[in-house]
């Protein structure tokens, strides 16, 4: 619910709140701030200096690489302590620099653990950029601009809200009037570091994308590349960073910041930062060899959305460039085709190459969340229109429990009540593709928001990405979802068959019902 007393500052007595006319009264003058505000203009463009990555580094650390594989080289990161930790080590070894992009930043355990490393690397020389998208800053805006204020990182904002608030419903009424242009979201993520290696796939930046929550976590994936596909990952970054929607928070933040209130520059321990030195040219050299040695080979192509010129509202400039790209895929597959995706809602776009696929013998395999996992409730809404359809289509579709019984594999946090929600953004075709990246299946991902991934020609990949995956579609794992005899579906599980969704709450199938009537399904 929205906080209206946040909305405005005013002196209530009692008597005023108990008189039969206050909440009117309360309802103008709440939409008298929001026309005010609605006034104030909206957000323009701004530019920057062009900045590009610096060329691939010379280091002796990444020429020892070089030596080793000379084609492009794919590392899964399957489990998310394995994830968090080859983040933290691609940040220790740097040496020139680290371009971060987000969807999200959260500055909880692993966030704040993850701001120590990149200013540790700052310290010691290395020039940090970070892009963050602003759906989810909120109230972090204080601190992010601290860690700008370092001489060696610079941060920036894609597309933000002009007026700021640390309540979502709030914020987004005082910038309704800019909805069109607020409504598309930077979801990309990835980390290049020194034009070497990368990390990309769907993981934000926060506990529980890692396992180390303590009650709720994500199941996600990635990969650490290598190779000339980096350079590619490298200037696509170059692209939104200099794109004219890329706002510097310490612009952003100008006003506030003006306020008086003296900043001091985020910094590590310089002991810790030498610790740091020390383990990247010591300890870390060693690691990098055996996961480079280990890794798959493979050819792979960015799939990148093309950043905003004009606005991101702008019809002509919309981001269908990913979603495009894989519907080409499932059109090109002979034998197989996986889907998956945390919020999978067809566009019809997406539906007609599913069922041509099928209509020429091509199985296709979906795992997505089911009505417990889901973490927005409104997507699995819009989804559930859909299932019947896929059903009775051909496909094998799979729901994620969020009582998984192997769910211990991808959660850290010591605690007995975990429960897991499916992240990942995961496409193979046949025995040779895949696709790893930020994109959903849904509308948002294919035609509002931005997006990137690898498509990366890889039978090995393709082959350990099946291991990896194979449990999740299990029946101790995942609700197989199947048409009954009279044409209901029900759910089955290794041990049990239901005939209505498997909501722990009878009032969550409630709440998903009411949701399915609203019109909403485009947004989601």
């Amino acid at each position: 619910m929205i906080n209206w007393r946040r909305l405005f500052v005013v002196s209530i007595t009692p008597e005023q709140a108990a008189g039969g006319n206050f909440p009117v009264r309360l309802l103008l003058a709440a939409l008298f701030v929001i026309l005010l505000h609605g006034c104030a203009g909206s957000l323009k463009p701004v530019e920057s200096p062009l900045e590009v990555t610096p060329p691939p580094s010379e280091a002796a650390q990444w020429q020892q690489l070089e030596a080793i594989r000379k084609d492009d080289w794919f590392h899964l990161l399957n489990i998310g302590s394995e994830a968090f930790d080859w983040r933290l080590r691609a940040i220790d070894s740097a040496v020139g620099s680290i371009d971060l992009q987000t969807f999200i930043w959260e500055l909880d355990a692993v966030g704040h653990d993850i701001k120590q490393h990149l200013l540790a690397a700052a310290e010691r020389g290395v020039f940090v950029r970070v892009l963050v998208d602003d759906s989810f800053i909120l109230d972090s805006d204080q601190e992010l601009l601290e860690i700008d204020h370092h001489s060696n990182i610079e941060l920036k904002v894609f597309n933000p809200y002009k007026r700021r608030s640390s309540e979502v419903a709030l914020r987004n009424i005082l910038n309704l009037g800019e909805f069109h242009r607020l409504d598309h979201r930077m979801h990309n993520k990835v980390m290049v570091v020194d034009n070497q290696v990368a990390v990309i796939g769907g993981r934000n930046l926060a506990s529980d994308y890692f396992g180390y929550h303590e009650t709720d976590n994500f199941r996600d994936l990635e990969v650490v590349a290598g190779g000339s596909v980096v350079q590619d990952l490298a200037a696509g970054f170059d692209d939104y960073w200099n794109d004219q929607w890329s706002f510097p928070i310490a612009e952003i933040m100008a006003q506030r910041a003006g306020s008086g209130t003296p900043r001091t520059a985020a910094r590590t321990n310089p002991a810790v930062a030498a610790v740091h030195v020390e383990q990247t040219l010591q300890q870390r050299r060693q690691d990098w060899v055996q996961l480079v040695e280990s890794a798959h080979s493979g050819q792979a192509r960015l799939l990148l959305d093309r950043p905003p010129e004009a606005s991101p509202a702008a019809k002509d400039e919309a981001p269908v460039q990913v979603g495009r790209e894989l519907v080409k895929q499932i059109d090109a597959a002979e034998s197989e085709v996986w889907l998956v995706s945390a919020y999978l809602i067809p566009t019809e776009e997406l539906e007609a190459a599913i069922q041509r696929a099928e209509n020429r013998g091509v199985q296709v395999r979906i795992l997505t969340n089911s009505i417990n996992s889901n973490n927005h409730l409104s997507a699995h809404s819009a989804y559930r229109k859909h299932v019947k359809t896929l059903v009775e289509m051909g496909v094998e579709v799979h729901e994620v429990r969020n009582d998984a019984k192997d769910r211990d594999l991808y959660i850290e946090s010591p605690v007995e009540d975990k429960s897991l929600c499916l992240h990942a953004k995961v496409l193979l075709f046949d025995d040779d593709k895949a696709f790893i990246g930020s994109a959903n299946l849904d509308p948002r991902s294919m035609r509002i928001n931005t997006e990137m991934g690898l498509l990366i020609e890889s039978p090995e990949l393709n082959r350990e990405l099946r291991q990896a995956l194979e449990p999740d579609f299990s029946p101790r794992n995942a609700w197989l979802v199947k048409a009954g005899e009279n044409g209901d579906l029900t759910w089955v599980s290794d041990e049990t068959v239901l005939q209505h969704q498997p909501s722990h709450h009878f009032m969550r199938r409630i709440e998903d019902w009411f949701l399915t009537l609203l019109p909403i399904e485009n947004e989601m």
